[in-house]
């Protein structure tokens, strides 16, 4: 089965790894944060604005592969603060007001300034 790899200028990008990768019908997100592509920073300093960006980035990079977030079907939060993990669900709330993918959370493990949240996910299309 061929990879293909999946980028969009509509995310962030990383030098040292891809935003997605597809194989088959099956994307797999990277690692994505809340960073607003249009202004390079931190969409704001609470986990409600940090995912909110962070999801819509990944909403960006699922449409790149010709997916919403309606085909995802696994969703990794890692969180700095656990005690954040309620925010993250009202802002999960109003993305996937209908079917709720699984979900794991960790704690992030790399600690970089103002950073809240990163969201991972799987999406698999018809």
């Amino acid at each position: 089965m061929t990879r293909k790899v999946i980028s969009t200028p509509e995310a962030p990008e990383y030098p040292t790894y891809s935003q997605a990768v597809k194989v088959g019908n099956t994307i797999y997100v990277a690692g994505t944060i809340g960073v607003d592509v249009k202004t390079g920073k931190l969409a704001g300093h609470t986990i409600q604005e940090q995912t909110r960006q962070a999801l819509l980035n990944c909403q960006a990079i699922l449409r790149a592969g010709d997916a919403d977030l309606s085909d995802v079907v696994m969703v990794h939060t890692l969180l700095l603060r656990p005690e954040d993990a309620d925010g993250v669900v009202e802002v999960f709330d109003e993305f996937f007001p209908d079917v709720r993918p699984p979900r794991c959370v960790s704690k992030l493990g790399v600690d970089r300034p103002g950073i809240l949240v990163s969201l991972a996910m799987v999406a698999v299309t018809d």
